[in-house]
């Protein structure tokens, strides 16, 4: 059973800067393409970035350049380091593994190809 345990969320000023981490259970992070979610206040869920498992990323259009998406398979553990943070990122944040991402050839930001979910950290960001 793969589990995903979010945290680093909080508040904090516009321009400021926060790490989000995801403890994984074992070999998760690193077999796994992983991704980052958020959902802001009556928002549909959307994707924020991705990592393959060869390490490729991908981000939205609007954190990039901003955040950065990173994973540390020795400690089972999936990084978001968001920079330069605005009041319209305010949202739940989760993390999420898709299982299925080599079969298929690659990932996606698409909530739909992901299988495992945590529970979300907040995080508020004012102006």
């Amino acid at each position: 059973q793969v589990q995903l345990v979010e945290s680093g969320g909080g508040s904090v000023q516009s321009g400021g800067s926060l790490t989000l981490s995801c403890a994984a259970s074992k070999y998760t992070v690193s077999l796994y393409c992983m991704g980052w979610f958020r959902q802001g206040p009556e928002k549909e869920r959307e994707g924020v970035a991705a990592i393959g498992s060869l390490g490729d990323t991908r981000y939205a259009n609007s954190v990039k350049g901003r955040f950065s998406i990173s994973r540390d398979n020795a400690k089972n553990t999936l990084y978001l380091q968001m920079n330069t943070l605005k009041p319209e990122d305010t949202a739940m944040y989760y993390c999420a593994a898709d299982s299925t991402c080599r079969r298929r050839g690659g990932f996606t930001l698409s909530t739909s190809d992901y299988n495992y979910w945590g529970q979300g950290t907040q995080v508020t960001v004012s102006s």
